[in-house]
């Protein structure tokens, strides 16, 4: 299983980006898939997940993040609205199934002005 990562970049404080995560099989597959993200000096930390029914966001990006999932693309977009400074970080998609962890290569982040 790969999974790829994209559309990070720079954006103003306020801004928005979407990232997508490409899988090489069907994510439908999947017991569940999410974001998580590292900043330097930081633990990595999840920022979204769902399992197709159940959704779970990281308590501060709560009503400015939204994870969705589109099996027929096998894809995973976080879109992130409303960006903070702290919402700077390394973001990686991951994937579960049986037990088994995916990740993808991280997308950076840099929520600037």
């Amino acid at each position: 299983v790969q999974l790829q990562a994209s559309g990070g970049g720079l954006v103003q404080p306020g801004g928005s980006l979407r990232l997508s995560c490409a899988a090489s099989v069907g994510i439908w597959s999947m017991r569940t898939v999410g974001w998580y993200r590292q900043a330097p000096g930081k633990q990595r930390e999840l920022v979204a997940v769902t399992d197709g029914g159940n959704t779970n966001y990281l308590d501060s990006v709560k009503g400015r993040f939204t994870i969705s999932r589109d099996n027929a693309k096998n894809t995973v977009y976080l879109q992130m609205n409303s960006l903070k400074l702290e919402d700077t970080a390394v973001y990686y998609c991951n994937a579960e199934r049986y037990g088994t962890n995916y990740w993808g290569k991280g997308t950076q982040v840099t929520v600037s002005s």
